[in-house]
């Protein structure tokens, strides 16, 4: 690995050059590109430059060992065995960074909620986990932006579209997609019976016009009056939209806003999000076999997470990861489950690329 240096430590130097060009910083999306490339590169050189030095301590000090007597080799048996723990620490933090970066890490959200199996109950849950999202947005320093929510009878939500802008959201917020389960005493239960319902999250990498080109020929716009809990009209004008996309029948519909033409731009920001994932997947899929959708049919048996209420438990089933931090979890506090995801997500592609 230190053989690739050189060449990484002048393409940083070539990088930074670019970024203090005016006619690189005039170009957005080019400046954008490069700062990553420099950030990443910077991360890599440096844990490469460690390595080098930690590699020349490690011969010098066994050189010294070879030719030292007695008493000081118990220091240089130290310094040897620092040395070598530094690297294999290093190497480990390497290959790391020399993994495939997922394409969509950079990407904002949208993330789309919904009441599964448990009727009223699943509705009510569906706001628990979008207050949990809100609460880490909120410690993560991300922007969250409602797009379309729509409130069931007890205050809960059926359905509830948003948007999460920051650094990094996709690569923190892509292993959230499923089935969540949630194990407590319903407020609609009198007996005080434990019940089990679900709520669907599905995450998309938003996406840009760029990446999806969507002929105006291929979508059927419907305007309709927006509704509330219970059906009940909550406008007077048709300012709903709901825009099909007939060459893959993928539906979408808006009714937050009260102008048609805010909701048909939230709409069309979805379908294109929407697109975008199915075509990854296709690919993915070509690539490596069959893989199953995020959400699944909804049902208790293809949960990711249950949340228990009585045992303030949450379990990842993906993992195995148990915490009796529920009350913490539900507040906001995801970064224990998510590090655990994102370091086996990790693990697993070393053992792919060690195969």
């Amino acid at each position: 690995m230190l053989d690739r240096l050189p060449d990484l430590e002048r393409e940083h130097g070539e990088v930074e050059r670019l970024l203090a060009d005016p006619a690189v910083i005039s170009d957005q999306p080019r400046y954008t590109e490069l700062s990553r490339r420099y950030r990443d590169l910077g991360a890599l050189v440096g844990r490469l430059q460690d390595l080098r030095q930690a590699t020349d301590d490690l011969a010098a000090a066994r050189e010294m060992y070879t030719e030292a007597d007695a008493d000081d080799r118990e220091l240089l048996k130290g310094e040897i065995d620092t040395a070598e723990a530094d690297i294999a620490r290093l190497d480990e933090e390497i290959k790391v960074l020399l993994l495939p970066t997922d394409p969509n890490d950079e990407r904002n959200v949208i993330v789309e909620i919904r009441g599964a199996e448990g009727g009223e109950e699943a509705n009510l849950f569906a706001r628990d986990l979008f207050e949990m999202f809100k609460g880490y947005a909120s410690r993560m320093g991300w922007k969250l932006d409602v797009m379309d929510a729509q409130e069931s009878d007890m205050g809960g939500y059926s359905d509830i579209t948003f948007r999460l802008l920051g650094d990094r959201v996709w690569s923190r917020m892509k292993h959230e997609g499923g089935v969540h389960r949630v194990q407590r005493v319903p407020v609609t239960e009198s007996q005080g019976r434990v019940h089990t319902s679900s709520a669907t999250v599905t995450v998309l990498p938003e996406a840009d016009e760029v990446d999806v080109q969507i002929s105006p020929n291929d979508l059927r716009i419907d305007v309709y009056r927006s509704s509330g809990p219970g059906g009940q009209s909550v406008n007077t004008t048709d300012s709903a939209v709901r825009i099909t996309h007939l060459p893959t029948g993928v539906v979408v519909s808006m009714q937050d806003e009260k102008s048609q033409i805010q909701n048909r731009e939230k709409a069309l920001r979805v379908l294109r999000s929407r697109l975008l994932q199915a075509e990854q997947e296709r690919q993915a899929a070509e690539a490596s076999g069959a893989r199953k959708a995020q959400t699944g049919g909804g049902g208790r048996s293809e949960k990711i997470r249950t949340y228990n209420f009585k045992e303030n438990r949450v379990t990842d089933h993906r993992i195995g990861l148990t915490i009796y931090k529920l009350d913490k979890v539900l507040a906001g506090e995801l970064d224990e489950v998510v590090d655990a995801l994102v370091a086996d997500e990790r693990r697993r592609q070393l053992g792919d690329d060690e195969a």
